[in-house]
């Protein structure tokens, strides 16, 4: 039931933050920020140095019986993934799909978010076990791009990253997307060091998000 748990506080908040920085100690005052202003899911990229440590110390903060669930993000293989998951990482999320990182997270009951862009892509990971696309990067078609996959796949649980905006974020809900990915223009005041924007910004993504799903 725990990969159910995963699942469900991620559409529950609707937001997942896609955290990128330049320093362990900036990702983990990223996230921080984040979660002050209501995000649920916290994906840590691999792109950052020590990505894992992250992870590990986030996983630490805020434990399993917190609304918040962390979770890896630009995940290439399954060699990553294991120590994404051995660092605590509740959730797995690729720019694109990798049967073996599939396999890997299935095996410890590990929700998989791979990229994709097609339908034949979408319809390989749902064969494979995944549970919510990764649509991306979503900038490359729009918001209407969702009502057209879920006409032939109304089953899929869609997750845009990319393209995701304060002025779009409601239209991808209302297309039926169960959650978005947030992360440039969601993290980017770190560069001035000023966090509690990203807070702000955290909050006005999950008010949108719940206002888009008749929840206000």
């Amino acid at each position: 039931m725990k990969k159910l748990d995963v699942l469900t506080k991620i559409s529950d908040c609707g937001v997942v933050a896609v955290v990128r920085a330049d320093s362990k100690e900036e990702a983990i005052k990223i996230s921080e920020a984040c979660v002050e202003g209501g995000i649920q899911g916290i994906e840590v990229t691999f792109t950052v140095k020590g990505a894992d440590e992250v992870i590990k110390e986030l996983a630490s903060i805020y434990g399993e019986n917190s609304n918040v669930v962390i979770g890896a993000g630009t995940v290439l293989d399954a060699t990553t993934a294991r120590i994404a998951i051995l660092a605590g990482a509740q959730f797995v999320v690729s720019p694109a799909f990798d049967e073996d990182t599939a396999k890997l997270c299935n095996l410890y009951q590990i929700p998989y978010m791979p990229g994709c862009m097609t339908i034949t892509e979408i319809k390989h990971a749902l064969e494979a076990g995944v549970d919510i696309v990764k649509l991306f990067p979503g900038n490359a078609f729009g918001p209407d791009f969702v009502t057209a996959i879920k006409a032939p796949l109304p089953q899929v649980n869609i997750m845009p990253t990319g393209g995701v905006n304060l002025d779009n974020v409601d239209q991808w809900i209302k297309n039926g997307c169960v959650a978005v990915g947030v992360g440039g223009n969601l993290v980017a005041p770190a560069k001035q060091g000023n966090y509690d924007k990203i807070t702000e910004y955290a909050k006005q993504y999950v008010q949108k998000v719940q206002e888009a799903r008749g929840n206000d």
